[in-house]
């Protein structure tokens, strides 16, 4: 057994030492062979189950989800100390460093208005930390591994604070629906090689006007998602109740039942 003092209550100090001893010659034969690749999806993982833990307004859930985060963020600092390049106290330091910098509004002489100029401050200091010179930047430095949807709306966003022109609701429905007469004309044809790219450019649109009505296109597309598998459990049931399973049900049938689950939307 390896050297521990064991508490009724435990710190940050803690759980560092904790990863310490797992990852030691003496510790856990997983954890000590582990690599920033091979839990980086532990990281993903963790991260929407946090959100998850949001989502259903579960403080007991939150708590015991930000924890499993905070587990992983010390295991790659606890990495990275072992390679003598920083620990998670400078980790610390940069993120705190960080924030004093982009609220001078809070910590030093500048004044603003409202969030909005809170918001455009900081992309400004930024712009300015990372040495970009221009907003095309900006856009090129949303993460590629971001979440389709959500790199979508956060380039939207930045692009607008850059004087993008397209700002108004209607111009933006507009334009989705000239994706989608261009997808009816040309008769909704599975082979056309240029879906992807009308496509495409439809769901951008739509992440631009999320930003416009100030919705968050994943939590509304999670709901929305949500209430869709709620409302094929109750199709599937109902199907169920006339002795038929779902892929058994003719067209006409499938339709009647379908109208009857949906009509309320």
């Amino acid at each position: 057994m390896v050297d521990f003092d064991f508490k009724d209550r435990y710190t940050i100090e803690d759980l560092k030492k904790i990863l310490e001893i797992l990852r030691s010659e003496n510790g856990c034969p997983w954890d000590k062979v582990q690599t920033h690749e091979s839990i980086r999806t532990d990281l993903i993982e963790e991260t929407y189950e946090v959100c998850e833990g949001i989502d259903k307004n579960s403080p007991e859930m939150l708590r015991e989800e930000l924890g499993d985060l905070l587990l992983q963020i010390v295991f790659h600092a606890q990495i990275e100390r072992e390679n003598g390049t920083f620990d998670f106290d400078d980790v610390c330091n940069d993120i705190c460093q960080k924030l004093v910098y982009r609220h001078p509004h809070v910590f030093g002489e500048v004044k603003v208005s409202d969030s909005d100029e809170v918001l455009k401050n900081w992309d400004a200091l930024k712009r300015k930390s990372k040495n970009q010179d221009d907003f095309t930047e900006t856009l090129e430095s949303v993460p590629k591994t971001f979440p389709a949807l959500l790199r979508g709306e956060k380039v939207c966003k930045r692009a607008a604070r850059a004087g993008l022109p397209i700002d108004d609701p209607a111009v933006c429905a507009d334009r989705i629906r000239s994706g989608l007469d261009k997808l009816e004309k040309s008769g909704f044809d599975k082979v056309n090689s240029q879906n992807q790219q009308t496509l495409g450019d439809l769901l951008l649109d739509f992440c631009n006007l999320d930003r416009i009505l100030k919705v968050d296109g994943e939590k509304a597309l999670t709901y929305s998602t949500n209430e869709f598998i709620i409302d094929f459990s109750r199709l599937e049931k109902m199907s169920q109740e006339r002795g038929k399973k779902l892929d058994e049900l003719s067209d006409k049938e499938l339709r009647e039942l379908m109208n009857e689950v949906f009509s309320g939307q």
